[in-house]
Order: C-alpha cells, then sequence, then structure tokens
C-alpha cells in the first residue's frame, strides 16, 4: 500500500498507529474530516490477516463515518479506529487502558466507541484513561447503541420498502438477515414482531441458532445466505460483502442492512445493483442510529430524543431514494451528493477542529 498517496485520495486529515509491546496493542486511528466537528466512530477488533486489510478497514470505516454524520444532520467528523486482535482470546483490561491513553493523546480531535469486537465493558476500560469516549454505562452514559443502531436500520428498511412497492409494512416479507450480532439481534426482534418470515445466519453457528429460536426466525447455514429467496437482504455483519462474486447470487428485490461499507467497489457494485432492479439503502444512512446514540452524549444523553431521531431515519432514506430516482443517480451517489453538500457549506465556518470538546455525562 502507498498509505500517504491512498490518505490523500480519500480525503483523510490524520492516521495515528498505536503500539505498546507490552500489552500486545497494535491500533490504526484514523481520522478522515473534522468540518462539522471532533471526529467520532467506534473501535473494531478484528483479527486481521495483514496489516495493510487492518489500516484500509480503517480507512474505508472512517470515511463512511465522516458522510454518515454529515448525511444524518449530526454535527460530528468521521474517525474510526481498529485494534488488530482476537475479540474472543485476547482482551485484557491493560490493552484498553493502554490504547485509552493514545485516545487521550489526540485532545479530543477522536472520540471514541463500542464497534464489532468491543463492548460497553471495554469502552469503561478506556474511560479510565480518557474522557473522549462514548457508550459507557451509568453516569449520564448512553451504554450499548445496538438497540438505537437496529432501530434506524428497522426504519430505513421500511422506508426503502415503502419505496419499492408502495407500502412499508414487512408482514409476509422473506428477509436474509447477515450476522446475529447486537444489531442483527434487536433487528430481528423488530421484523419477526413485524409477521416477517426472517432466515438468520452467523459464521458462529450458535449465535445464530439461539437467535433463531428466541424470535421465531429460520436459521440457514453461511453458505447459503446470498442463494436463499428473499424480498430483502440485511447484511449486518463485516463489509465488502457485495461484490463480482455475490451480487450474481441475489434474489432479492432490495438491500437494507447495518454493516458498514458494504459495496466492495462503491461505484462498479451500486451500478450491478441497480442493473439487477435491486433497490440499495445506503449502509452508513440507514445504520447511523448508532452514531446519534453516542453523539448524543456529547451534549447530554437524552434517550427519548435518540429514539425519536433514530426513527427519522425514515424520512431520510426516502428522501435519498426518491432524490436517486429524480435524478438519474445512484442511491449511493445521492447520499453522498447531500452529505458533501452539507460538509462544503460548513467546513468554512469551521475549518480542520483542533480543540477538545466538553462531553458531559462522562
Amino acid at each position: 500500500m502507498q498509505l500517504f498517496d491512498t490518505i490523500q485520495s480519500m480525503g483523510h486529515e490524520q492516521v495515528v498507529l498505536c503500539s505498546d509491546p507490552v500489552t500486545g496493542l497494535r491500533a490504526i486511528v484514523a481520522i478522515h474530516d473534522t468540518s462539522l466537528g471532533p471526529a467520532l466512530g467506534g473501535t473494531r477488533m478484528w483479527k486481521y490477516a495483514s496489516d495493510d486489510d487492518a489500516i484500509t478497514d480503517a480507512l474505508r470505516l472512517s470515511r463512511g463515518m465522516t458522510y454518515k454524520a454529515a448525511v444524518s444532520g449530526v454535527n460530528l467528523g468521521g474517525g474510526k479506529a481498529v485494534i488488530i486482535g482476537d475479540s474472543r482470546t485476547e482482551k485484557s483490561e491493560s490493552l484498553f487502558r493502554a490504547y485509552g491513553r493514545f485516545v487521550e493523546s489526540l485532545r479530543g480531535r477522536y472520540i471514541t466507541a463500542e464497534d464489532v469486537g468491543t463492548s460497553v465493558r471495554d469502552m469503561e476500560w478506556i474511560r479510565m484513561e480518557t474522557k473522549y469516549v462514548t457508550g459507557v454505562g451509568g453516569n449520564g452514559g448512553s451504554g450499548d447503541p445496538s438497540p438505537v443502531t437496529a432501530l434506524g436500520v428497522y426504519s430505513g428498511m421500511k422506508a426503502t420498502a415503502k419505496f419499492a412497492w408502495g407500502s412499508d409494512a414487512l408482514a409476509g416479507k422473506r428477509i436474509v438477515v447477515q450476522g446475529a450480532g447486537n444489531v442483527a439481534s434487536f433487528l430481528v426482534r423488530h421484523l419477526t414482531k413485524d409477521g416477517a418470515t426472517v432466515f438468520v445466519t452467523d459464521i458462529y453457528e450458535e449465535k445464530a441458532r439461539a437467535l433463531a429460536t428466541e424470535t421465531g426466525a429460520s436459521y440457514i447455514k453461511p453458505e447459503e445466505v446470498f442463494t436463499t429467496a428473499c424480498d430483502i437482504f440485511s447484511p449486518n455483519a463485516l463489509g465488502a460483502i457485495l461484490n463480482d462474486e455475490t451480487i450474481p447470487n441475489l434474489s432479492c428485490q432490495i438491500v437494507c442492512g447495518g454493516a458498514n461499507n458494504q459495496l466492495k467497489d462503491e461505484q462498479k457494485h451500486a451500478e450491478a445493483l441497480r442493473d439487477r432492479s435491486i433497490v440499495y439503502a445506503p449502509d452508513y444512512v440507514v445504520n447511523s442510529g448508532g452514531l446519534m446514540n453516542v453523539a448524543s452524549e456529547v451534549e447530554g444523553y437524552n434517550r427519548d430524543k435518540v429514539m425519536r431521531q433514530a426513527e427519522g431515519i425514515y424520512d431520510i432514506t426516502m428522501n435519498i431514494l426518491t432524490t436517486a430516482r429524480d435524478g438519474n443517480m445512484l442511491t449511493i451517489q445521492a447520499s453522498n451528493r447531500i452529505a458533501e453538500d452539507r460538509i462544503r457549506k460548513v467546513r468554512h465556518v469551521h475549518g480542520t477542529y483542533i480543540g477538545s470538546p466538553t462531553i458531559r455525562g462522562v
């Protein structure tokens, strides 16, 4: 990887590599754009195949956070961090506290939160070393943002159904949910309560089977996720799963899920979905409820307000879909244009964020 060329082409302001041999910490913090405010984004812990893969993930995820904040009306910039390691076997208090010291050294330019492979407990360890962390429990913290993220995905899915079929009712619809983590679990509960026929899978079979048993969904094997006939395919695991190999196997009319960076190549694979008459709800739009949740902590957490904001993702999604249709654009182009327009209008007021925010309640 030509790191500086990649950073410049993607528009990043700063990328920080963090290493602590004593605790085994190897982490990357990517700050994409702080025109709207300090960069906020979760810390992901994953066993990447290579350092390049970890850096690429951090860069893509942080860019997505910038657009997510902009399109959802949140006054924050985009950032993301990854810790290289197996979240099931390599976590420790000392590792997360060492990581918290690195977050503290950025003096508020980056505020972290929970993500794939990390938990509220991990955020509490980080908080021992820095105030620049959200999603913690107690003392005004919001705790796990997954219920709010799932509500946003559910709201975005209903809007997409309304756009595609003229009704947002999901009863009787066949929906394949990829992933059985926190967000997917809350989403499946919404869908089965609505009377949808839900199929669920995960690379950890026991999690998917337990979720299926609890909710009345049906378990399918991971290799069946792209070939199972359905009305809606909902990716809620890792990114880049919409690609040259998988898209031809889809039999759905809608793709709408909470996973970040679902399109391996944003332009190419958005076009491939459109060519197959599949409506794509941009991932960073429908999964922005989690950002709304943790962003609320920066101002002083208000649960009722956050839930209303997450339900408002219905209208945000509908606006993007109709803008794309009326402008003969891809849906990702429409959402990017709306986000970029907001960033451009505010940038001349704020510039690059250099201050230290006050996080109330933490």
